[in-house]
């Protein structure tokens, strides 16, 4: 069953007029943590889309992206975009809740910021209201500066790309430590890892950009070494 399928299934069991927010916080105590992820990533983004003003016909299929969505389930996935949309709690409510929701597991939290900067920048510019959207977001979760840097290095083209930094460790830290570090984020990004800690199995490819992004850092030392 597609995560479309059991949230349209949640949708209807629930009471006509309900919020999308409501909604959230019941799927939300559930075991299976993909539903609420995924609503917190449709939430997000479509308040995130309007940060520069204007939601473009890229950001909306920005969606389409980030989830891959069968033809049989574009009318479940639909009601949740409308919900989205005329939802009124503030974005700082939902990533409160998706942080209550994860805790201290940064892992899950850094796909779903990343899902947004997906979003941010799939109509090929950064805005400044969309970099200061993204870094509350960031600070609510409890990601560092230094964390929230490292993705966005990953998707806006001219921000400043540290390798030692995407890989977590020191620019003095010997090739074993550093080769070590790449292995572990390797394995962290693979698709299994993610869908284990609440990823749906329709947004694995949130981890296309980031596994580039190691192993560009990767190699970038490597160069640097050889």
């Amino acid at each position: 069953m597609s995560i479309w399928t059991r949230i349209g299934e949640a949708l209807a069991a629930l009471a006509k007029g309900e919020g999308l927010l409501a909604i959230f916080d019941r799927l939300r105590a559930q075991p299976d943590r993909s539903v609420a992820f995924t609503i917190a990533v449709i939430a997000l983004g479509a308040k995130m889309a309007k940060a520069d003003g204007l939601v473009t016909r890229q950001e909306v299929r920005a969606f389409r992206e980030v989830f891959i969505i069968a033809p049989e389930d574009e009318d479940s996935a639909a009601r949740v975009f409308d919900l989205a949309r005329q939802d009124v709690a503030g974005f700082d409510i939902y990533a409160r809740r998706i942080k209550a929701m994860f805790g201290d597991d940064t892992g899950p939290l850094t796909d779903l910021l990343e899902g947004l900067f997906h979003i941010a920048l799939a109509d090929g510019s950064y805005h400044s209201n969309e970099d200061a959207f993204l870094q509350e977001v960031a600070d609510i979760f409890g990601l560092d500066e230094r964390g929230f840097k490292n993705v966005r290095a990953q998707f806006v083209p001219d921000a400043e790309r540290d390798p030692y930094a995407v890989l977590g460790v020191d620019a003095d830290a010997p090739m074993d430590q550093v080769r070590a570090s790449w292995s572990r984020l390797v394995r962290e990004t693979h698709p299994d890892q993610m869908i284990a800690r609440g990823v749906p199995p329709e947004a694995v490819k949130l981890a296309e950009r980031r596994m580039v992004a190691i192993n560009r850092a990767w190699e970038d030392i490597r160069a640097q070494h050889s």
